[in-house]
């Protein structure tokens, strides 16, 4: 099968997105698929081109057996919501002048948010007459009214009756959690073309091991138990409460608070660490992913945090999925839908959303307990395997995607 994948983010970024677009379009390929990514030349979440990399109208290259077509975008941090904006509407309307000049498909899929990036889907489907799976993420214009990066009004407005439009013009939508089904049934007329496919681990990449001590010497100094929290400082993390507990804890000598990431909230989290004179906390920036593994190895507790928020009850941080198949144990500040599969899993502790009080205690607890924080992951790295080993998922969404295409649309019927 010919598969066109639109995403936004794609290797050598390394967030969550990137990954998962990566792993599903890489596995397609070895089991003898024609996979075709539109992306954009990598600058995440900077905006600043990665080193080697132009940022041009149309260049191509073969990356683990999958054609990856880089387009011309406006550049911009992942900070600032017009200047972003900006840069995911110049994918739209670079991704449809590319339109005549992609190769035959027969099935489109993209995913958003970004938003932009998944209604290029729509303009596929529209010109190459093929049918179109839309990935669901987040639910925008939601997710960004709950972090106050735009207010209700005119635009949102505007935004929801395009996602509306989306919903019912896709041939299958495709959201990452249970939760977002029920609001895309709403918006779709019913869940006919529903199937969700949550995220999960490369069990081949995330392998348990013994860190690397001098790795971990490096990294963490001489701390002999590490909260480390990686992945996107954005809005939505309420990452000042790892400062709150590290203040807490600052005459515990054997912790050290880790942060590891880049995002529009890095440079305000290392003025307050530096204000409040906290040497407990380390902020390393964004690392690249081969070296996850190794950070992971010298992790003794993850982080997992969100902000108090109703929306973000219906999430799954992709994070999750790493620390429980590196057999980490879990802190998670997240409600919902997060929190009933960490009780699946008995893959940690789960505390109140921005409790600093509750975060300290719940590190505090398993630096004293390593049985507890040992049998805590164990249990986490068993559910990984059992249900969230990415080659299954990428493989069930294949076999998905193969009846979508051939306009099975029973067969994607929501369970």
């Amino acid at each position: 099968m010919r598969i066109l994948l639109f995403t936004h983010y794609y290797p050598p970024e390394v967030n969550a997105p990137a990954s998962r677009a990566h792993a599903h379009c890489r596995i397609w390929a070895e089991l003898g698929h024609d996979v075709t990514v539109v992306t954009c030349a990598p600058n995440h979440p900077t905006g600043a081109l990665y080193p080697g990399y132009r940022n041009r109208m149309f260049q191509t290259a073969t990356e683990d057996g999958v054609r990856v077509i880089r387009i011309w975008t406006y550049l911009a941090a992942n900070r600032g919501f017009a200047r972003r904006t900006l840069s995911y509407l110049s994918y739209l309307v670079s991704a449809t002048l590319a339109l005549p000049f992609l190769p035959k498909t027969d099935i489109i899929v993209s995913t958003s948010p970004q938003f932009f990036c998944g209604l290029a889907g729509f303009a596929a489907k529209i010109l190459m007459r093929k049918p179109w799976a839309l990935e669901i993420r987040d639910i925008w214009p939601e997710s960004i009214v709950t972090v106050g990066a735009i207010r209700q009004g005119l635009v949102t407005r505007a935004l929801e009756r395009l996602e509306t439009m989306a919903y019912r013009g896709a041939d299958l939508v495709a959201p990452v959690t249970d939760s977002f089904a029920p609001h895309i049934a709403e918006r779709r007329g019913g869940p006919d073309g529903i199937c969700v496919i949550k995220n999960g681990a490369d069990l081949r990449l995330f392998v348990p091991h013994a860190p690397d001590p001098e790795f971990k010497r490096r990294l963490c100094g001489e701390a002999r138990f590490v909260a480390s929290y990686i992945g996107t400082h954005g809005m939505a993390h309420g990452l000042e409460t790892i400062l709150d507990a590290a203040e807490l804890l600052r005459d515990d000598a054997r912790i050290l608070f880790l942060l590891v990431g880049d995002g529009a909230e890095r440079a305000r989290i290392e003025a307050m660490r530096t204000e409040r004179g906290l040497a407990n906390v380390r902020v390393l920036g964004q690392k690249p992913k081969a070296e996850m593994p190794g950070i992971w190895a010298a992790t003794d507790v993850g982080l997992i945090l969100l902000r108090r928020q109703d929306a973000f009850l219906k999430v799954l941080p992709s994070k999750m999925f790493e620390a429980m198949a590196m057999s980490r144990p879990i802190i998670l500040g997240v409600g919902g839908e997060a929190r009933r599969l960490l009780e699946d899993a008995r893959a940690g502790l789960a505390i109140t959303p921005e409790s600093a009080v509750e975060l300290a205690a719940a590190v505090q607890r398993l630096a004293n307990d390593p049985d507890l924080a040992a049998r805590l992951g164990a249990q986490g790295r068993a559910h990984a395997r059992a249900h969230f080993d990415r080659e299954v998922l990428a493989r069930r969404y294949l076999e998905i995607l193969e009846r979508t295409a051939f306009r099975d649309f029973e067969a994607t019927r929501s369970t």
